[in-house]
């Protein structure tokens, strides 16, 4: 008898250390497919569209109402400077014309705003009774509008019977007119805010010209206006996304234009003892 095979012990299999390698695997050590958790949508709360450009509209405007106040009363307290040198002449000149700027940026930014209110109003009003009257064939107009934009007619048309179920007027006004019927402009909010911005940059050549000796009144007032004049040059370039150093360059060389030719007229005017 042949002597019978000697039976082998059971080896003990031993869990890879590469196995921690893997999100998951067989015996093989084959790679499987990894089971991702879904992550949540980061949220963004920065302004977009229309509203974005709304704000930098004000802010452009604004910098701009300054950069008159700065530039229209540093003229008027140079010019009188020119002539005399007396704080009370210098005061009394600056302080009407901050007083006369302020109040006609207002009233003009008021009516100019107030008709493009009423513009947006009548749109509206047109647009409005044009749904009334004829919806089927404002609805084919929205639906062109959306495949203008780059939309599949399919979804031009489903996208345009949504959104006129939802709010018809809100849609047209947006898509077809530019406007928000939630956000008309206001001509109170725009005068107030052209009166504020001029003021404030008025007050820096009115207070550097009735604030320091009279030795001093001059050059103190031209350094701090032209520092200001950089500043909103250099403002306005970056709000309009523009190079800074022109619109720095140009804004000094106005203002510094201005200062000039009522210096010289007053001084003329003083000299001849008028």
């Amino acid at each position: 008898m042949s002597p019978s095979p000697r039976s082998r012990p059971t080896r003990r299999v031993r869990p890879s250390r590469r196995a921690g390698r893997y999100a998951s695997g067989d015996a093989t050590g084959e790679t499987l497919p990894r089971v991702t958790e879904q992550q949540t949508p980061q949220t963004h709360d920065e302004a977009h569209g229309g509203a974005l450009g709304a704000r930098l509209n004000w802010l452009r405007a604004g910098v701009l109402g300054a950069n008159d106040g700065i530039v229209s009363t540093a003229g008027i307290v140079v010019g009188v400077a020119g002539a005399t040198d007396e704080r009370s002449a210098l005061l009394t000149a600056g302080l009407a014309g901050l007083l006369a700027g302020s109040m006609s940026m207002a009233a003009g930014e008021y009516v100019s705003v107030s008709t493009q209110r009423d513009s947006e109003e009548a749109a509206l009003a047109e647009e409005s009774r044009e749904l009334r009257e004829d919806p089927e064939a404002e609805l084919a107009e929205l639906t062109e509008l959306l495949a203008a934009r780059g939309l599949s007619e399919d979804v031009a048309r489903e996208a345009a019977q949504q959104l006129t179920e939802r709010d018809a007027l809100r849609a047209h006004a947006r898509v077809e007119l530019g406007i928000d019927p939630e956000d008309l402009t206001n001509p109170w909010h725009a005068a107030a805010a052209s009166f504020v911005a001029f003021t404030v940059g008025a007050l820096l050549p009115l207070l550097a010209i009735v604030l320091p000796p009279p030795a001093w009144r001059l050059p103190v007032t031209v350094v701090s206006v032209l520092i200001a004049l950089a500043l909103t040059g250099w403002s306005s370039a970056r709000l309009g996304a523009a190079p800074p150093r022109q619109a720095v360059l140009r804004n000094m060389a106005g203002g510094a234009l201005a200062m000039a030719v009522t210096y010289g007229a007053g001084s003329l005017l003083g000299a001849a003892g008028v």
